[in-house]
């Protein structure tokens, strides 16, 4: 299959387009290049290709129009998408529409050519048995498994990969879009204001963004649940800290993120869960992130209200000063001003990745 696949590229960056070209051609790809939608499909409409790699955004549309044209003239072939890391969530809804798979950019060569011989071998399979069907949503459900266990091994974890597992989770919980990465940017200027070393500060930042990852494993009929929940379903939400850290804590590269995100529903005077735990028995990662937590979930709209101002909780974290939140970054919060909170939200609203920032902390 592989000496003789054709294989169309579509990008709108010519040196992209060359790259890619040049190293399917030397796996004896035949590759054909397209620098638009138009092009792509005027391509498509004469000719026979057998995986397409398109960009997600192109200056005349983007890769879910051209899925959409090739699902009518050449349902058997595979696409997969090409995005940047912000275009996360549009890459999982083009596979809702049918593509078999995206590359998160930068990719490596033997990423891209795994990726390519998949797809192949995909579409191969298709060929051989027309009536075979894949369920959509499972499609969906496997590539987040796949992207949850991506992280298993330590050598070959990047923070890109925590990038992906959040944006999967604002997917699932759309009410909070967006807050694993403002909590995070605000866990980790809180840390720095408190004296907090680097590689502590990675530890916590990493902790802060994947602090509701055990959520996926919470039944969405509870997750998005619009009224109050019942006790038994309140106690199956709270087991998300338990099921994060279980996610997590076999991975050496995660083992003390993992703590963090076993602790941070915890209280400073011993009334949280899911443990109990008090005072410093909470890991001043968890303790940390209480805080920046509360920022961002009383400065954020709500479906049963608007989001209150930073002067407001302000008011509202001191005055849980010592029963939820731990005085001593308490009074380490009071003097950030808060411009800083806010040039921050405004950063993250522009897609500036805080896990990005954790490597200059």
């Amino acid at each position: 299959m592989g000496i003789s696949a054709r294989i169309l590229i579509v990008d709108d960056e010519p040196h992209v387009r060359s790259m890619l070209g040049a190293t399917l051609d030397r796996q004896n790809y035949v590759t054909v290049q397209a620098g638009s939608i138009t092009e792509a499909s005027e391509l498509i409409d004469r000719q026979h290709f057998d995986l397409v790699l398109t960009d997600m955004v192109l200056r005349d549309g983007n890769g879910i129009s051209l899925l959409e044209h090739l699902r009518i003239d050449q349902p058997h072939t595979p696409v997969v998408m090409v995005t940047a890391i912000q275009d996360i969530g549009v890459a999982i809804s083009a596979m809702r529409k049918g593509a078999y798979d995206y590359l998160l950019k930068p990719f490596e060569r033997e990423q891209l050519l795994n990726t390519v011989r998949s797809a192949l071998e995909h579409r191969q399979t298709l060929r051989e048995n027309e009536s075979y069907q894949q369920n959509l949503e499972q499609i969906v459900q496997a590539r987040t498994e796949l992207l949850r266990q991506a992280i298993l091994d330590l050598e070959r974890s990047y923070d890109i990969t925590l990038e992906a597992l959040g944006d999967a989770l604002d997917l699932k919980d759309s009410e909070t879009k967006g807050h694993s990465k403002r909590v995070t940017a605000y866990t980790i200027a809180l840390a720095r204001a408190m004296g907090i070393g680097s590689d502590m500060i990675k530890v916590i930042a990493r902790g802060a963004f994947l602090h509701d990852i055990g959520k996926m494993a919470i039944p969405d009929a509870i997750l998005r649940k619009p009224g109050k929940l019942t006790p038994a379903e309140q106690a199956e939400m709270r087991e998300h800290c338990a099921r994060g850290y279980n996610i997590l804590r076999k991975i050496p590269f995660l083992h003390e993120a993992a703590e963090i995100v076993y602790s941070h529903q915890e209280h400073y005077d011993g009334n949280g869960y899911p443990r109990g735990l008090s005072g410093h028995a909470i890991p001043v990662g968890a303790r940390i992130f209480s805080v920046a937590d509360a920022l961002d979930a009383i400065t954020s709209d709500r479906p049963y209200r608007g989001a209150k101002s930073f002067d407001a909780a302000r008011l509202e974290i001191l005055r849980c000063s010592g029963t939820q939140f731990d005085p001593a970054v308490v009074e380490v919060f009071l003097k950030i001003p808060n411009e800083l909170w806010i040039e921050l939200r405004s950063e993250i609203t522009g897609q500036r990745a805080p896990i990005a920032a954790m490597e200059t902390a």
